[in-house]
Parts: C-alpha cells; structure tokens; sequence
C-alpha cells in the first residue's frame, strides 16, 4: 500500500531532552545512537520515528511510503513538485535498517518527505 503516513522525524535542539520529553507526555521508546548527531530512533504503537539535534525550531517531517522510490520521484517531478537533492537515510546500513528517505515540496511549494521502507518489510 502507499500514501499513508510510514515515518515521520522530529527536529530539535537536544535529542536527550526531547526524549524525556515525547517519552513522558506519549510513553514512546527510544534506541539510543540509531541516527547520525546522537539522536534517537522512536517506537510508537503505529508510525516508527526519530528525532535528530542541532535542529531547534523544526517542525515535524512526515514521510509518505511509497513501494518504489525512484517511480514516486519521477511522478513527483511530472506533477510540478521538487526534490531534494538530499537522501535522508543514503549508507547501505540505514537503508536495509530503516529505508530510504527523500524530501520533496508539492507543486505550491509545501514541503513532504517519501519513505520507501526496508526491502522485506510487510506493510
């Protein structure tokens, strides 16, 4: 299945202090030293997450999944959006971990990100 929400990423200034924080006020779980700048890989019941430092003032980045990241690419652009040129998760290790992530902007500039999850993984 695409489209619906498979990951989403929290921005901020201190990972250790947003997990005291989003672990106390939702009950989520934390792996420590999942993502690159000390952050945080997070597990909810639903959506998995991480959050990231040196960011303050971030808002959420959702992430859509998408079955084939390439094809989604491609129909990002024929539609008018953009993308990034950043590849969020790019190191083999990420990827077979978590997936690979891409940002994009829709055709009126609102930013999104895609998600196309680990090879394997049932949806």
């Amino acid at each position: 299945m695409t489209g619906e929400i498979s990951f989403f990423e929290l921005g901020v200034g201190d990972p250790a202090q947003a997990r005291a924080f989003y672990g106390g006020l939702f009950g989520w779980s934390f792996e420590e030293g999942t993502t690159e700048g000390g952050g945080y890989a997070i597990r909810t019941p639903d959506v998995p997450g991480g959050v990231h430092g040196s960011d303050p003032g971030a808002g959420p980045y959702l992430f859509f999944r998408v079955d084939d990241m390439r094809t989604a690419l491609a129909r990002v652009a024929e539609l008018g959006g953009s993308v990034d040129d950043f590849d969020v998760a790019g190191d083999e290790e990420t990827v077979a971990r978590f997936g690979r992530f891409t940002f994009c902007h829709d055709d009126q500039g609102s930013p999104f990100g895609l998600h196309e999850p680990p090879k394997g993984e049932v949806s």
